[in-house]
């Protein structure tokens, strides 16, 4: 025998629980509920998750609520005109109550509705600063072309310290870096061939 639940949110009694006939074990979960308390109705698939009456239905709620008015009309609980009726007030049902007041005098009831989940967003996380050492060691680097090659050595130096404390701290621009030391080196290569150049003609 099943509790004598208190009335839904449109007026209707709301079952006690979801799931099989009220005769035998019931593999859907725990013994019911009765409506009243804070939460009603366990969810039946993995963990215990609870839902409100008034919460809103999912399609798959109203396929779950089709099984049982299926299976009492397999029963003979139900004839063909109660079973259509009720199928239309299915597809029209708003929330979890009005699912509940359809099938409240059968067996089984929506009791164990899958409840509304929350989205999961996963937490922002703010964006490392960019290395200021990598910055000047990319800015000397360029300016090698307005210097003559004298910003190379200062953009190899610079771009040897920003990469170590990038290792360090995780912050960003150590493409900027290399940037800086390629275009240091080029400018070194480029001074040692003009000194070795002058070295050969004296």
């Amino acid at each position: 025998m099943t509790s004598d639940p208190g009335p839904g949110s449109n007026g209707f009694p709301l079952p006690p629980s979801y799931g099989p006939p009220s005769y035998g074990a019931s593999p859907y979960g725990p013994s019911p509920v009765p409506y009243g308390q804070p939460t009603y109705g366990p969810y039946p698939y993995g963990q215990p998750r609870y839902v409100q009456p008034g919460m809103l239905a999912a399609a798959a709620d109203r396929e779950r609520t089709m099984d049982v008015l299926k299976a009492a009309f397999g029963e003979g609980r139900l004839t063909k005109e109660e079973f259509d009726s009720r199928s239309g007030r299915v597809l029209s049902a708003r929330t979890y109550a009005d699912l509940a007041a359809i099938v409240a005098d059968l067996p089984a009831g929506p009791g164990g509705l899958a409840p509304y989940h929350l989205g999961y967003y996963p937490p922002v996380l703010p964006t490392p600063p960019t290395s200021g050492l990598a910055v000047a060691s990319m800015v000397c680097g360029i300016a090698e072309i307005f210097t003559l090659g004298l910003a190379a050595i200062p953009a190899v130096i610079l771009g040897h310290l920003a990469r170590g404390q990038i290792r360090q701290t995780g912050e960003r621009g150590d493409g900027m870096a290399v940037a800086g030391l390629i275009l240091g080196y080029l400018g070194i290569a480029g001074w040692a061939f003009v000194i070795m150049v002058i070295a050969s003609r004296s």
